[in-house]
């Protein structure tokens, strides 16, 4: 989907993202240009890959196709899915994502243990494009 959020395959997926060398702060989306802590004089960001796993800290479902100028097909339906927040513990923030295929509002609660995946956001002929997904833990692929 980006280039420089994720990286790595099955077990080995860890989205991507970075940490200034002076506070320590730890941003996603990954920032390349300076540090967004407000109390930072400023350091060096370096990638890390985050935590694989975290606490679900809200999530709601998306249940009708957004308006213009979000891209669709109108020809085909439009399946509902729902939309996580996930606490990782160790590095202080909440990434959201899409819950894996199959995973409903009914599924989740707040606080339950879930991994990241990796997920296909897009695919024609001659491309997949590849996200990231949230899967609550022991739930098969």
């Amino acid at each position: 989907m980006v280039a420089g959020w994720f990286t790595g395959e099955g077990d080995g997926f860890r989205l991507l993202g970075t940490r200034c060398s002076a506070c320590a702060s730890v941003f996603f989306p990954r920032e390349d240009a300076f540090c967004r802590n407000p109390g930072c004089p400023g350091g060096e960001l370096c990638e890390v890959p985050l935590s694989r796993r975290g606490r679900v800290w809200s999530y709601t479902d998306g249940r009708y196709r957004p308006p213009s100028p979000y891209v669709t097909d109108p020809e085909l339906p439009w399946v509902p899915y729902a939309l996580i927040a996930v606490e990782l513990a160790a590095e202080r923030l909440v990434v959201l994502g899409q819950a894996v295929p199959g995973v409903s509002v009914a599924d989740l609660a707040v606080g339950m243990e879930v991994e990241v995946v990796p997920g296909v956001l897009n695919e024609d002929a001659e491309t997949t494009w590849t996200t990231w997904h949230w899967r609550p833990t022991g739930v098969g692929a």
